[in-house]
């Protein structure tokens, strides 16, 4: 079975579970790191949930749960390491919805060309719309168009 076929297949066992125990899907990724094959499963809480955050709690029960229903349905050939966390305080952001849920936060984005003479940018993020990603800088607002975004991230602020 190809990468994104296991990746797919994990992602449709695991979402009634997920959706059972008030959780979502970040991200699934099945690929080869050095000599070791890795599945690492990323949770995140659905947007109308309490809390936005996983759980230590809510990783383990996920890994317990995925790791008998993989033994059961056998669908990975080879061996691999089983890891499940979730997407982390300073997650990327992924999705349109991602964009909604996270307005009014702060981001850091790195361009893959240079705009106002810099690839790297901080602000407030102000949202996303018709393909342009809009940041309060402090200095002003900035539209970045998304295809020229390499990378979005939440910032960590403490």
């Amino acid at each position: 079975m190809a990468k994104e076929d296991i990746s797919a297949k994990v992602t449709e066992m695991l979402m009634p579970f997920l959706e059972e125990n008030g959780l979502d899907i970040y991200k699934v990724e099945y690929k080869k790191e050095g000599p070791a094959w890795v599945l690492r499963v990323c949770l995140d809480k659905p947007a109308d949930a309490e809390s936005e955050y996983v759980s230590i709690d809510d990783c383990e029960k996920v890994n317990v749960w995925l790791s008998e229903a993989l033994d059961r349905n056998d669908i990975i050939e080879r061996s691999y390491n089983l890891e499940v966390s979730s997407a982390g305080l300073d997650r990327e952001l992924l999705k349109d919805t991602d964009y909604v849920r996270f307005a009014g936060r702060a981001v850091e984005v790195k361009t893959y060309e240079q705009i106002n003479g810099s690839k790297s940018h901080e602000g407030v993020l102000l949202g996303k719309e018709n393909g342009i990603v809009t940041i309060d800088t402090g200095a002003g607002e900035l539209a970045i168009p998304a295809d020229k975004i390499a990378k979005i991230n939440l910032a960590v602020v403490f």
